[in-house]
């Protein structure tokens, strides 16, 4: 069984001066948000693709890493997520890489172990699969609660 997502994308105008809405219908979280090139390029009001794949890595690998941690015997009592997603504009626009910071607070796990699963889940969570072609790099702190 395969579970399907959508959004939907609108632009007006040339890459410069044209704007763009972005919608998540089934959830709401979005109704026509708006991006364009100074919300992309630079820092103008808005959201842009690189900051919405930011958010679904960070969902997925956090969500990803609470079940290896619960597999393990090891429930998590926080996981914090930052991803950052880099846009490089040299020899064309393209994703040159993504930094995972995650924070967590796992009792009964030593650093060791929390490292091992972290890895696998920046490796094997199905957002971190889709995105293979850019290079990832993940900093891990396990913090005593």
């Amino acid at each position: 069984m395969a579970i399907s997502r959508h959004a939907t994308a609108r632009w007006e105008g040339d890459l410069k001066n044209g704007q763009g809405s972005l919608s998540t219908p089934t959830s709401g979280l979005m109704d026509d948000t708006g991006y364009g090139f100074n919300s992309r390029f630079g820092d103008g009001k808005g959201t842009n693709p690189e900051e919405l794949i930011a958010a679904a890595h960070a969902g997925c690998f956090t969500m990803y890493l609470s079940n290896l941690l619960a597999e393990a015997g090891h429930v998590a009592t926080r996981l914090e997520t930052r991803a950052e997603v880099d846009l490089s504009t040299e020899g064309g626009p393209s994703l040159s890489q993504i930094r995972l910071k995650l924070e967590g607070e796992v009792p009964g796990i030593d650093d060791a172990e929390f490292q091992r699963l972290a890895a696998d889940a920046r490796d094997n969570c199905p957002v971190s699969k889709a995105l293979q072609a850019v290079p990832k790099s993940l900093e891990a702190t396990l913090r005593k609660g």
